[in-house]
């Protein structure tokens, strides 16, 4: 990371961040080229154990054969944060807080790793809905879980009072 003034890297705050975002971005390759596709999304980081994230779709598509061809991925979340307001044009910035990173993606095929996997993104996504998941509901729907094996926390954090941006390009 060029500005190691900018990195976040203690977990409790990374969480915040995944807490508070409600889209996952993953990168992929296919014959098509470069694909980045937002999924909503749900999270498990246990103690001692890497940050995964679950995500569901249809059964059929371009994001289920990228996933399929290569489990190999990059993903990217972030929180805006506003516009830093600078006294001439490049010194304009945006306030942000983000999490890059790698990992492997791989479709869940167990009944109940498919039940965990969505009641995860429900949780994250809709706290109050009712967890309850039909047989016909899971074979209706693909579950994924991409594991994180690397990853990056970085944040601009907005000015207060009437600072000005002299930092220079993020």
């Amino acid at each position: 990371m060029r500005l190691a003034k900018r990195e976040i890297a203690e977990k409790k705050r990374l969480m915040e961040i995944l807490d508070q975002a409600k889209v996952l971005r993953i990168g992929t390759m296919d014959r098509e080229g470069i694909y980045i596709v937002p999924v909503n999304y749900g999270y498990t980081w246990k103690e001692g154990e890497p940050l995964r994230f679950y995500i569901h779709s249809a059964k059929e598509g371009r994001k289920v054969r990228a996933f399929a061809a290569r489990e190999d991925v990059g993903f990217e979340l972030d929180l805006e944060r506003g516009v830093i307001r600078g006294t001439y044009t490049c010194s304009y910035s945006y306030a942000y807080q983000s999490i890059t990173g790698t990992g492997k993606i791989r479709l869940l095929e167990d009944p109940e790793e498919k039940k965990q996997g969505l009641s995860r993104v429900l949780e994250h996504m809709a706290p109050e809905a009712e967890l309850c998941f039909s047989p016909e509901m899971l074979q209706a729907v693909n579950v994924y879980c991409l594991e994180a094996a690397s990853l990056k926390g970085k944040e601009r954090k907005p000015k207060t009072g009437e600072e000005e941006n002299t930092d220079g390009p993020s």
